[in-house]
């Protein structure tokens, strides 16, 4: 059987990752930095979102339109991404079309020219988009929600930064966190689709040259986690409500408990919360269950946006299936349809080149080994009535909820 999956530690330091997929022409390639906004501090706030828009502007040999034009005339893709603990910059695109895309990748990240004219003109932007989360209630309370679980820790950060932020980040302040974060020690590079390994190498090493200082590991605080309730005012009559609580590590063994967990209560129109909140009641249009898995832990939270008027009916019914679920295990059919559920929506989220290649990269660099996805389903199979329910009674302790409501009346 051919070799799908192949790895590779360049003698510079850079890891790169592939998996062949034969039956595509296309190819997903990503340069990830395993750095994000927890990476950042108070002052420096948003500078890692901030220089990824940056390296978009202009390079020695190309322009803005230049760089998006270059990579959209041979029909492709190109975008970028910043998270909590990775910086993502992507293309997709036709294999044959490949090495031209790592050329502009390249460009972009090791020949960026980051000119003030830019700088001050992105800062505006940046501005502008602070101001739309702002504006959608969704959105913000989602972002105070983590801000509050994660109090005073860089987890809890705003990926777009502060207004005060924004306004002190200047060319020093994108040097500085580019020169100490774009080193190839700290840099994985993940390619899926339709791909030779070795010309993948060839391409890598003849363009790409980050610095190869070391970075060393990145050490983050404890976490000292937040509790309780919060209310904040509202401008209009919809009341927006996230509860939830400390989440598991991405390499934590209860991490697939909780995937079930999170479909199982609020993973779809067939979701215990959807079913008794917005088709038996009535009462709540969106309401929907979340996670996220970090290196030295995670959330799991519930969304709901609700008329004011039945904030306190909707509340009192989330609390009531969160205890429900965490006071017995639950039926062994339901167990069984939650993980047909999330085995299906798992394999048919990886039809994608590009959700191929992220799935790579993720796991390079959380466990620095590859998971063939059978694997995975294994581990959801053996997810069992038992370790669910014991997972749920760990996390879902009511002393470590935290609360946050928006709403015009408290």
């Amino acid at each position: 059987m051919t070799q799908t999956y192949h790895k590779t530690i360049l003698p510079s330091g850079l890891t790169v990752v592939s998996e062949f997929i034969p039956s595509v022409r296309s190819v997903s390639f990503g340069v990830w930095i395993k750095s994000g906004g927890a990476a950042e501090n108070p002052e420096n706030n948003g500078v890692a979102h901030f220089l990824e828009h940056m390296v978009f502007k202009s390079t020695a040999k190309r322009n803005a339109r230049e760089i998006a034009r270059s990579i959209e005339n041979l029909g492709g893709n190109l975008n970028a991404f910043t998270s909590k603990e990775q910086t993502c910059f992507h293309v997709e695109i036709l294999d044959e079309s490949l090495p031209q895309a790592v050329e502009v990748l390249a460009d972009i990240l090791t020949r960026q020219t980051l000119p003030e004219i830019e700088i001050r003109k992105e800062r505006d932007v940046i501005l502008d988009e602070i101001a739309s989360v702002e504006d959608a209630p969704e959105e913000w309370i989602q972002d105070y929600f983590v801000e509050q679980l994660f109090p005073g820790h860089p987890l809890g950060y705003s990926i777009l930064g502060t207004r005060q932020s924004v306004k002190k980040t200047d060319l020093k302040t994108l040097l500085d966190f580019y020169n100490t974060h774009y080193c190839c020690d700290n840099i994985v590079i993940a390619a899926a689709g339709h791909i030779d390994h070795q010309n993948l190498l060839d391409l890598v090493q003849t363009h790409f040259h980050f610095p190869e200082s070391p970075f060393g590991e990145q050490t983050l605080p404890v976490v000292d986690f937040g509790k309780g309730q919060i209310w904040r005012p509202a401008r209009n009559s919809q009341a927006h409500l996230c509860l939830g609580v400390p989440g598991v590590a991405y390499q934590d063994p209860r991490k697939f408990d909780l995937l079930v967990l999170n479909t199982l209560l609020g993973g779809g129109m067939g979701s215990r919360l959807f079913q008794n909140i917005r088709e038996e009641h009535g009462i709540a249009y969106n309401i929907y269950s979340f996670f996220d898995f970090h290196q030295q832990c995670g959330l799991f939270g519930v969304y709901l946006g609700t008329d004011a008027r039945n904030l306190k009916k909707a509340t009192d019914l989330l609390y009531a299936e969160l205890e429900a679920v965490a006071a017995d295990p639950i039926d062994a059919q339901e167990l069984a349809e939650t993980q047909s559920q999330l085995k299906g929506n798992l394999v048919l989220g990886l039809e994608s080149t590009a959700a191929r290649m992220n799935r790579l990269a993720m796991l390079e660099i959380y466990q620095k080994e590859f998971r063939p996805v059978d694997s995975v389903i294994e581990q959801i199979n053996r997810v069992s009535r038992e370790s669910l329910y014991h997972t749920a009674r760990e996390l879902l302790a009511p002393e470590q909820f935290l609360q946050v409501v928006l709403s015009p009346r408290e």
